[in-house]
């Protein structure tokens, strides 16, 4: 199993999934946790410079294609806020989005996910309508 966080300086949980610097992909296999892998996030329409850089983004339509095909080979992303379109096109691909509020370290984060302790503590955002 891998688990991806999305990360801006790679020591938190980033508070937008579109938005981070980079995703922290940890593997599990028999109850060790490898990694992280780190993924640079050139896929999201905010890091290839298509968000006009206002306080919110451009609302033109744009897809997660790219994103989450750079993250088919995980089956949970964790981070701090996700809109909804993201978050369909993930689960469409069997992966399943949590947003938390997770003050601890990534890697933490993840264990605290494998005890069952972490859940999902906010709704995702429907602001881009």
């Amino acid at each position: 199993m891998k688990i991806a966080i999305a990360s801006e300086d790679g020591v938190s949980l980033s508070n937008h999934f579109g938005r981070c610097r980079s995703f922290l992909v940890y593997e599990v296999d028999g109850g060790k946790v490898a990694g992280p892998e780190v993924r640079t996030n050139g896929f999201t329409a905010f890091a290839k410079g298509e968000c006009d850089g206002q306080e919110g983004h451009s609302h033109a339509p744009h897809s997660h294609a790219d994103m989450v095909a750079a993250l088919q080979d995980c089956q949970v992303v964790l981070c701090g806020g996700m809109g909804w379109r993201a978050a369909e096109e993930l689960q469409a691909r069997g992966i399943k989005p949590l947003v938390v509020k997770f003050p601890g370290p990534p890697a933490e984060a993840v264990a605290a996910y494998l005890a069952g302790s972490l859940n999902a503590a906010v709704p995702f955002c429907r602001c881009h309508e």
